[in-house]
């Protein structure tokens, strides 16, 4: 690329990935609708049989706009995204036969870690996070179950119309704003940019009521590629990349927890992370994902603020301000206010 940091190029990039997206899910939908539909269930948000699986759609999407980047210009630099990419084509295959067939949870799972296993180990050996404090394999090993959960996470919170766009947008666009502050790699802000321009294009359907769902086809790699970006976020500020991902992490974590404590089956489907939960407790869709919105939309301006400021008493202030934010709309979510 040329001028990888070019607001034409990047909305050439976002427009373009949006419209492969939106062009792929309309060629798709028949096949989707035959062999992907989601009927309704205990645990579904949906009322009537939906198709799924639009993930095949914004990933392909994803995968070509990176791929033209690349041919585009120069090479792009280290970090290569070919490893990334890789795995989340893997990621999407595994997904659509989840879509398809309900896979059992032990094949998902493995699937899952060994992805994240070979992310991480395929990373530069320059990208440390803690490099004054833990030993590597150490360090390592935390972000494969990190990235583990990561992608789960997103799993887990893809449960209800638009859930994953306000999510994942803010998110991409965060980052993408941190390539042009030179924050992170090209490579990083280039597959921000692909993803924030694929969810846009998908997010046309999956707005309430959904005509598609993404499925774990689309789940599945987002949260692998997000785990990915956000590695280099902390390796160049530790609190934006905790602001950025704090909403994800904080639902599904804390459910996790409370379902532990009261002995339910966490591996098994259910309704009560805290977005189902307002859901149920009398909020539309459109209620609750705008203000999940709301709050990534809060947690991405602090992320990038604290970022610009430079300053570690910000970046406390921030990062409890975020903590407080988010803790606040679980607890508002889950009384259904």
């Amino acid at each position: 690329m040329t001028d990888p940091q070019s607001a034409l190029w990047a909305a050439l990039l976002v427009a373009g990935c949006a419209g492969v997206s939106a062009l792929l899910i309309l060629i798709l939908r028949p096949a989707l609708t035959r062999y992907f539909l989601a009927h309704p269930n205990a645990r579904s948000s949906h009322k009537t049989p939906t198709p799924q699986g639009a993930g095949l759609a914004v990933m392909a999407s994803v995968f070509a706009g990176s791929a033209l980047a690349a041919l585009v210009g120069a090479p792009l630099p280290k970090p290569s995204l070919l490893p990334v990419l890789s795995l989340a084509a893997w990621l999407t295959v595994l997904g659509a036969l989840d879509d398809a067939h309900t896979l059992s949870v032990t094949w998902r799972l493995l699937g899952q870690v060994l992805a994240a296993l070979i992310l991480v180990f395929t990373l530069p050996q320059g990208v440390r996070l803690f490099p004054d404090t833990i030993p590597l394999v150490v360090e390592r090993a935390l972000l494969v179950l990190g990235t583990a959960w990561f992608i789960n996470a997103v799993n887990f919170l893809d449960g209800l119309d638009w859930m994953t766009v306000v999510q994942v947008v803010p998110v991409t666009l965060g980052v993408a704003i941190l390539h042009a502050l030179g924050a992170v790699p090209d490579t990083v802000g280039v597959l921000a940019l692909a993803l924030l321009g694929a969810m846009l294009g998908f997010a046309i359907f999956n707005k309430h009521p959904a005509r598609i769902f993404l499925g774990d086809a689309g789940s599945l790699p987002i949260g692998l590629c997000i785990a990915f970006m956000l590695m280099f976020v902390a390796q160049s500020h530790l609190v934006a990349a905790l602001l950025l991902s704090l909403y994800t992490l904080a639902d599904s974590t804390v459910t996790l927890f409370r379902r532990a404590l009261a002995k339910e089956p966490i591996f098994s489907a259910h309704r009560t992370h805290f977005y189902q939960r307002g859901a149920r407790a009398g909020l539309s869709a459109p209620q609750v994902t705008a203000r999940v919105l709301f709050l990534q939309i809060l947690l991405t301006v602090l992320a990038v603020a604290a970022v610009l400021a430079g300053s570690l008493y910000l970046d406390l202030l921030f990062l409890a301000i975020g903590v407080l934010a988010t803790a606040l709309m679980l607890s508002a979510l889950g009384r259904g206010r």
